[in-house]
C-alpha cells in the first residue's frame, strides 16, 4: 500500500505494550502534525488523546471578517505524559487554515518546507565539530491527516497533499466526525478511500510492511491495516457508566463512546499512537526518510561544487 520501502528497517518485534525507547531516563521525545480542513475535530482529537487540554478552544472571530480566510499556520503545543512507566514529551503541531482557501497550493509548499526545515537542521547539526547537547529534535514523526466524510473516497486536495509529503512524513489518515456516518456507510467509506490510495499508489504508512515479524505481530499489524483509515470520534464529556466512567459524545438521540470499538476506532489509534507503535514511528522517520532525505541534500551539494569548480575552470 505504501511506496515507502520499509523493509529497510530494522523490524521492531517487541509488542505488545513495548517501547524501546523505555531505558532512556529524559524519555521519548514525539513529534505529531494534525492536517486537516477546518471542522473535522482536530483540537478535540488531540484533547482526548492526551485526556487533557492540549489545543485550547478558538478565540470568536469579529463577525465583519468572518468572510476573510486567514493564512495557513503552525501552532506548536507541547505537554509531558506517562505511558506505561515511560515519560513521553510529546509535541503537537497543529495546522489551522489549511485547506480553507480555494487555491491551496501555498499550503502544500508550506508544509513541505515545514517538514524539510526540520530534517535540514539536523543536517546542520550532524555537520558541526562540536555538537549541542541540548539540541532538540523536531523531525516529524507523524502526520495525522483528517479526512473530510464525504462519504465519496479522497478529494484532489487529499490526493495532492499525500503525494507531496509521503516521502518526508508518515502519514496517517483519520475519519474526522466519523459519528456523522451509520455503520454501514463507515465501512464503504474506508473502502473507498483505500481503493484511491491503492489507483493513485498514495504513499500513507502501511502497517504490515514488516515481512520479518514474529507470527504474533504480523497478525496484529495485518488486523491494524486492514482497519486503515481509522474512524475516530472526539469525547466532549465523560459520564458515569455501569462498568464506571466512560468518555462520550452526547446527541438529543443517545451517546456515542468513544473509546467503544464498535463505535470508534479511537482506543486503537491511541495504543498505536503512544504505545504499541512509537518506536516504529521514530525509527523508520529517522532511519529511512530521514536518510533518504539526507543523501538526496549530499548528492545535490555535491552536483552544486561540481558545478562551481567548472565554473571556475573555465574562467
Amino acid at each position: 500500500m505504501s511506496s515507502k520501502s520499509q523493509q529497510d528497517v530494522a523490524p521492531s518485534t517487541a509488542r505488545p505494550s513495548s517501547l524501546r525507547y523505555k531505558t532512556e531516563k529524559r524519555g521519548i521525545r514525539y513529534n505529531i502534525m494534525l492536517v486537516g480542513c477546518s471542522g473535522l475535530g482536530r483540537r478535540t482529537f488531540i484533547n482526548t488523546l492526551c485526556e487533557k487540554e492540549i489545543i485550547p478552544p478558538p478565540t470568536l472571530e469579529d463577525p465583519d471578517m468572518a468572510h476573510m480566510v486567514d493564512p495557513m499556520k503552525f501552532n506548536k503545543y507541547e505537554t509531558q505524559m506517562n505511558e506505561d512507566g515511560t515519560n513521553i514529551f510529546l509535541t503537537t503541531v497543529d495546522t489551522p487554515g489549511f485547506g480553507d482557501g480555494i487555491d491551496n497550493e501555498s499550503c502544500f509548499t508550506q508544509l513541505q518546507e515545514y517538514i524539510e526545515t526540520q530534517f535540514d537542521e539536523v543536517l546542520l547539526e550532524e555537520s558541526r565539530i562540536r555538537r549541542n547537547a541540548k539540541y532538540r529534535d523536531n523531525r516529524v514523526h507523524i502526520l495525522l491527516y483528517f479526512l473530510t466524510p464525504t462519504g465519496h473516497g479522497l478529494r484532489e486536495l487529499d490526493i495532492e497533499i499525500i503525494k507531496r509529503l509521503g516521502h518526508l512524513v508518515n502519514i496517517i489518515l483519520i475519519i474526522g466526525r466519523a459519528d456523522s456516518f451509520t455503520t454501514k456507510e463507515i465501512a464503504s467509506f474506508k473502502l473507498s478511500v483505500m481503493k484511491d490510495v491503492v489507483t493513485y499508489e498514495l504513499p500513507i504508512y502501511n502497517f504490515a510492511w514488516d515481512e520479518e515479524a514474529d507470527p504474533e505481530s504480523q497478525e496484529e499489524n495485518q488486523e491494524i491495516q486492514a482497519i486503515v483509515p481509522f474512524s475516530v470520534v472526539g469525547c466532549d464529556e465523560v459520564i458515569d457508566a455501569d462498568f464506571g466512567s466512560v468518555r462520550v459524545r452526547k446527541y438529543p438521540w443517545g451517546t456515542v463512546e468513544v473509546d467503544n470499538d464498535e463505535m470508534s476506532d479511537f482506543g486503537l489509534l491511541r495504543y498505536i499512537l503512544l504505545n504499541s507503535h512509537i518506536s516504529d514511528f521514530i525509527d523508520f522517520t529517522t532511519n529511512v526518510l530521514y536518510e533518504e532525505y539526507r543523501t538526496l541534500k549530499l548528492n545535490e551539494n555535491k552536483d552544486d561544487e561540481s558545478e562551481d569548480k567548472e565554473e571556475e575552470e573555465e574562467e
